[in-house]
């Protein structure tokens, strides 16, 4: 299993971002993935998951209304857009290979993403 995240970076308060992750060493259009995060001095937390075929998806309810999972089996890739991106999103964020994020979860080495202005 391979996962590499990437699209992190600084933003102002209400700006978007769009974060990628590119998976390989498995069936990627048979598994759910999900987005998790860990910001500084805290545990890791589910974000948001979604289901192998991508018409079924969850999110945490600190970002509900704000991102959108998505995925293209085509070319084994998963993304999370964020929009009006606040202080309290700035965290590590880890693309992983299952519908439900945990800690037991194989995860990528984290994309960082900075909201401040």
């Amino acid at each position: 299993v391979q996962l590499v995240e990437s699209g992190g970076g600084l933003v102002q308060p209400g700006g978007s971002l769009t974060l990628s992750c590119a998976a390989s060493g498995f069936n990627f259009s048979a598994s759910g993935m999900s987005w998790g995060r860990q910001a500084p001095g805290k545990e890791l937390e589910r974000v948001s998951g979604i289901w192998s075929h991508g018409r079924s998806a969850y999110y945490v309810d600190a970002v509900k209304g704000r991102f959108t999972i998505s995925r293209d089996n085509t070319k084994n890739m998963l993304y999370l857009q964020m929009d009006n991106l606040k202080p309290e999103d700035t965290a590590v964020y880890y693309c992983a290979k299952d519908y439900l994020f945990s800690d037991h979860t194989p995860r990528g080495q984290g994309t960082q993403v900075t909201v401040s202005g």
